[in-house]
């Protein structure tokens, strides 16, 4: 019998199953940990993120996704109103390492602003800090600019936070 390479079965879905939001909150702790020795204060933060979209989140205007390979979550990607009308924020992205290397993290944020778009926003804005490297190269594929850098003490360390922005109708505004 030939070998035959397992190629994974890769699926975005909505993050509208039980366990999902759970999942989110506790793969952001658990990575972040492992990756950049960030504290529980990180994993707080995503959860009241995940807390505010769950409990009260308007469907026309605001989703999430999970990416699975081979039936199992290994991404998350959320999209929520802004501050200002006509703009979204991109929040909590998140490929686990052994999902990485097959383009979830392009795959969830192409979803997420084509939802955008489809919802009506002009502009998505998102907060990201510098030492994410691979999230950022994402973002700058996808014509995000960024917008402004401050550096903070949070989840432990001394961070760079870095807003960035994208403008949904402009040429660069995608892949």
């Amino acid at each position: 019998m030939p070998y035959e390479e397992h190629r994974p079965h890769v699926a975005l879905r909505r993050a509208d199953r039980p366990g999902d939001l759970g999942w989110a909150v506790m793969a952001h702790g658990e990575v972040y940990d492992a990756q950049f020795g960030w504290n529980t204060d990180f994993e707080a933060l995503v959860a009241g993120i995940v807390a505010d979209y769950g409990a009260d989140h308007d469907p026309a205007r605001e989703a999430a996704w999970i990416a699975e390979v081979d039936g199992e979550r290994t991404g998350c990607v959320f999209l929520v109103a802004g501050d200002e009308p006509g703009v979204a924020k991109l929040r909590i992205l998140l490929v686990v390492p052994k999902g990485r290397g097959l383009g979830l993290g392009g795959r969830l944020v192409e979803e997420c602003l084509a939802f955008a778009r489809e919802a009506g926003y002009r502009r998505v804005t998102l907060w990201t800090n510098d030492v994410l490297v691979s999230a950022r190269r994402i973002y700058e594929g996808f014509g995000f600019v960024l917008a402004d850098e401050e550096p903070h003490h949070s989840f432990g360390h001394d961070l760079v936070g870095q807003n960035w922005t994208l403008d949904l109708h402009a040429a660069g505004g995608g892949r």
